[in-house]
């Protein structure tokens, strides 16, 4: 893997792990590299299920493989608050 796509990477999971967190009410105390983790997970993770749906490759913006990769980012940000909460 060359440099530009780990940079890429960082950024698409930055990017999706905010919309996850921006998708969940009240506020969320977890830290800026556990929402980018788990932003990164959720981007792979949910392009890894929208291909195996059959929507990863559309025509224009993929808005389902997006929705996908947002909702598990808001599942894995409420899931770590609540693990970092129990601590």
């Amino acid at each position: 893997m060359e440099i530009s796509g780990i940079i890429t990477a960082l950024i698409v999971g930055v990017v999706i792990g905010v919309l996850g967190r921006l998708v969940l009410p009240g506020r969320q105390r977890i830290g800026v590299l556990l929402t980018i983790a788990v932003g990164v997970l959720a981007a792979l993770v949910g392009t890894a299920v929208a291909a195996a749906v059959g929507v990863a490759d559309t025509d224009g913006i993929d808005w389902i493989e997006l929705a996908i990769q947002v909702g598990l980012a808001a599942a894995g940000v409420a899931a770590a608050e609540r693990l970092k909460g129990r601590r």
